[in-house]
């Protein structure tokens, strides 16, 4: 399957929002560049366009690169340790194995033709250099575009310092308006002033002080915006004389600052003192965000000690209007921005205030609030819309953990975050950076707490996800014997699901139908919905695998009538994933159909990848046999998933691979080997998107009226009249001129199908079945 890069616009990229002028030169160079080198890094100060001037050479050269442009942006993260996940985050690359993060992703970036834009490597630019030099080794197809104020130094760099706008040259003493033209930097602040003051125009009468400008501002593009936002209150010959003493004070300044770096910092500082004294309370506060805020998060985090909550909303406003704060449209809210630069300012200026620390932590309080709120009302009709709210602080909520994570005493506070995220870690397939935060906040503090017994649980929950059972078992005594003590039932229970889980897995399913009813006792004394609902979920698997159908069912139905009324969406899209199955063994395919892509609806809004893979992997199985086109459509679907399920360290979770493998082999028996390698290549050439919109069209089999179909294939039935008549695999092979061995596993399908341990169970089942028109049993020979 085909990665696609997740962001805005067609290719991965950013909408740009305002006008993009000039670099003709730097473009063309940029792309020449990256025609003869994998690695390219623009280099320059702070607001001389590197991030800019990348996008704009990644949208122009998208269509060279057929697996997508995709753009990472660091300047939130505040150290390497997720670097490479946010990579992976961005690439859609999901991995629920233990292997190195790096490793993984260097692997499935092997094949495929991409640009990668690395946006603010500064602060990282060791980690950032191998990052670069990994992956341009993995993988031919791939180029990667960085941007930093200084290079990586990595093997293969090739560097291109962007330099400030062209100003515009002197004809003589006086200016020519061809040479006005000429230049990018006077027609950048034209345009930005014309935004601001409508009708704005470069005229006689002022071109001298618009060049002037442009020339004291050394032609750096965020400087000139900055500037030119001044045109609000001032003309330009008034914006002219304030430039000119602002930099006249500047000399006497640090001389340890480049002079570009010196005179941005003056804008800065302009902008700064410009601004109300409350304004620059509030910009110094804001820097403590990462990534975008709300307004309601101001108003908690940054009001205070000068700043009344009510007055929160004008000062924003004022900000906006200053061009320091860049609003957001996130519907039906709106957000707000700090670029770096001007966020790293803002930090500079609480550090010196020393209010860092404790806005930092009202910050890490906010968050800490808003997680525990949305895990108490995960379990609802509100479930989508916490979900899309914690998506969009994902930033925000590293950094809160961070702190908890780097300042003492924290800890406890950061593990009851990271607990409380547990649902959010899997919907959102974040699985090993949840880990990471746990292990790094477990390491701090051994003390025997209920958060650090929660947390245990937790890593264990998600180990046995990745199939790591050795640390899951290492846990879960633990976790038991904290339960125990604390006398907790809802993490008794909870210890007990993530054992009955991994037995599940291992399919050891008594041992699963044991742990997992312990589960579902706790959870319900504890009164805890959704760890109930977990635990009948696979409760409930489990009795459809050991073939007591009519306990699954009615487990199965349980569950859907706790989370029916909650009108929530996760439990239930997984409950019906499980519930169609066991439906489709039953024999009726068509509800087991339309139950899996009611659950696929119901995971739309989560970024869910392993359950709806989960869900395509159904309809392939459902499909298959019931005709040549929709087998064909089968082994598209097998090939489309291959991937992801090598990411996840497999084929499919152990306990369903049976079912894969009877797909498998009916699809390519019925097709022809060629046929079938043929349509699981064409598979594995879909986004995950395409593979859904394939599996969720219209024309997958259902029964003709008044006839319950079977879950078995033509192929299978046959064979299973041949077993009904007392046939061994010998004999059956011989019969059908196939290989004994490919009997044998036609078998080993119908017995894992139809839920049975022995052959007299398939023989009394085809007899149940009754018989054809003609008077024979279905499947045997007239």
């Amino acid at each position: 399957m085909k990665v696609v890069p997740t962001g805005t616009g067609s290719v991965g990229l950013p909408a740009e929002l305002t006008s993009f002028v000039g670099r003709r030169q730097e473009i063309a160079d940029v792309k020449r560049l990256l025609s003869g080198s994998r690695l390219v890094t623009l280099v320059g100060v702070g607001g001389v366009g590197k991030t800019r001037l990348a996008l704009r050479v990644a949208a122009d050269v998208r269509r060279a690169f057929p697996d997508g442009v995709a753009l990472v942006e660091l300047a939130t993260l505040e150290g390497p340790d997720l670097l490479v996940r946010t990579v992976s985050e961005v690439l859609q690359i999901v991995d629920f194995s233990t292997r190195p993060a790096l490793d993984v992703l260097a692997e499935r970036i092997r094949d495929k033709r991409m640009l990668l834009v690395l946006d603010n490597c500064e602060h990282l630019l060791h980690d950032c250099a191998v990052l670069a030099e990994t992956l341009v080794r993995a993988g031919a197809g791939l180029r990667i575009l960085a941007t930093s104020r200084q290079a990586l130094g990595a093997t293969g760099e090739q560097t291109m310092v962007v330099p400030a706008l062209p100003l515009p040259e002197r004809d003589g003493s006086r200016l020519s308006a061809e040479a006005l033209e000429r230049s990018d930097a006077v027609r950048l602040f034209a345009e930005r002033a014309a935004a601001v003051v409508p009708g704005f125009e470069v005229t006689e009468d002022n071109r001298d002080a618009v060049a002037r400008i442009c020339a004291s501002l050394d032609g750096i593009p965020l400087a000139i915006e900055l500037a030119a936002v001044r045109l609000r209150a001032l003309s330009v010959e008034q914006l002219l004389l304030r430039l000119e003493d602002r930099f006249g004070l500047l000399t006497a300044g640090s001389r340890a600052l480049l002079p570009r770096q010196r005179t941005l910092r003056a804008l800065i500082d302009w902008s700064h003192t410009l601004c109300t004294e409350q304004e620059q309370l509030l910009w110094g506060r804001l820097s403590v965000f990462a990534g975008s805020l709300d307004l309601e998060a101001a108003e908690k985090v940054c009001s205070g000690d000068g700043i009344a909550a009510e007055e929160v909303v004008d000062l924003v406003i004022g900000l906006v209007d200053k061009s320091i704060l860049i609003r957001e449209e996130h519907q039906p809210n709106v957000r707000y921005r700090l670029l770096e630069t001007i966020r790293q300012y803002g930090r500079d200026r609480l550090r010196e205030s020393g209010q860092e620390e404790a806005l930092r932590r009202r910050h890490r309080d906010w968050f800490h609030e808003l997680v525990i709120d949305a895990h108490r009302q995960w379990f609802g009709p509100d479930q989508v819309s916490w979900y899309t709210r914690l998506r969009t602080e994902h930033d925000n909520l590293r950094t809160a953990l961070d702190f908890c994570a780097t300042t003492p005493g924290e800890s406890e506070t950061g593990l009851t975050m990271a607990t409380a995220l547990r649902y959010y870690w899997i919907a959102a397939d974040f699985p090993q950076e949840a880990r990471s935060w746990l292990g790094r906040l477990l390491a701090i503090d051994p003390r025997p707490t209920s958060a650090r017994a929660w947390a245990q649980c937790l890593t264990a929950r998600l180990a046995v996800l990745q199939s790591d059972f050795a640390v899951a078992e290492s846990l879960i005594p633990q976790c038991r014997e904290l339960g125990e003590r604390l006398r907790d039932p809802a993490l008794t229970g909870a210890t007990a699901y993530v054992a009955g889980l991994g037995a599940l897995l291992r399919r050891d399913l008594e041992a699963a139908r044991t742990l997992l009813g312990e589960a579902l006792e706790h959870c319900r004394r504890a009164d805890d919905p959704m760890g109930t609902a977990n635990a009948l979920i696979y409760l409930a698997t489990t009795h459809s695998l050991l073939g007591s159908s009519e306990e699954a069912g009615a487990r199965f139905e349980e569950c859907l009538a706790i989370c029916g009324p909650r009108r929530e969406h996760w439990f239930r899209s997984y409950t019906l994933w499980a519930y169609g199955i066991e439906v489709w063994r039953r024999g009726d395919t068509r509800r087991a159909i339309e139950m899996e892509r009611e659950a696929v609806r119901l995971k739309e809004p989560f970024d869910d990848g392993l359950g709806v893979a989960l869900c395509i992997e159904a309809l392939a199985w459902m499909g298959c046999g019931a005709g040549a086109r929709e087998t064909e459509r089968a082994a598209l679907l097998l090939g489309a998933l291959r991937e992801i399920w090598r990411s996840y360290g497999g084929p499919l979770f152990g306990y369903l691979a049976e079912y894969h493998d009877a797909c498998e082999l009916t699809a390519r028996e019925a097709l022809g080997a060629r046929k079938f390698d043929a349509a699981v290549r064409k598979g594995a050439g879909l986004t995950a998107g395409e593979a859904l919109e394939y599996a969720m069209r219209p024309g997958l089999p259902a029964p003709e009226p008044g006839h319950e179909a079977s879950p078995l294939t033509p192929r299978e039935m046959e064979i299973a009249g041949l077993v009904a008549q007392g046939m061994s695999n010998k004999a059956i092979a011989a019969t059908l001129v196939i290989a004994q061995r490919t009997a044998e596993g036609h078998v080993e399908h119908i017995l894992s199908k139809l839920g049975f341990t022995s052959r007299v169970q398939i023989a009394a089942w085809v007899s149940r079945q009754g018989r054809s028109e003609n008077g024979r049993v279905p499947g045997t020979s007239p």
